[in-house]
């Protein structure tokens, strides 16, 4: 499977919404680098943005609401935050 921008900013969307973990998206992201699958169409942007999600679950690195913004605009999608009351 060659991973695609598509795809990265799938798994930053699915993170948002809850519907998968921060470690599950480390996990996807280091399963990406391990097995190289990249698209050669935008290559250098996929392998650099899958490179820091792979390092998100370090204490060091952690994952900012800023850095996944900027990385969703990078890979050329815009987020929109909505509210909805809980319950």
């Amino acid at each position: 499977m060659n991973v695609t921008r598509e795809m990265v900013a799938d798994q930053l969307k699915e993170y948002l919404r809850g519907a998968c973990t921060l470690d599950q998206v480390v996990s996807w992201a280091e399963e990406v680098m391990a097995e190289g699958e990249i698209a050669e169409r935008d290559f250098a942007l996929v392998r650099d943005t899958v490179a820091r999600l792979g390092v998100s679950d370090v204490a060091a690195f952690g994952l900012t609401w800023e850095e996944i913004r900027e990385m969703l605009e990078t890979l050329g999608y815009r987020a929109r935050v909505e509210f909805e009351a809980a319950g």
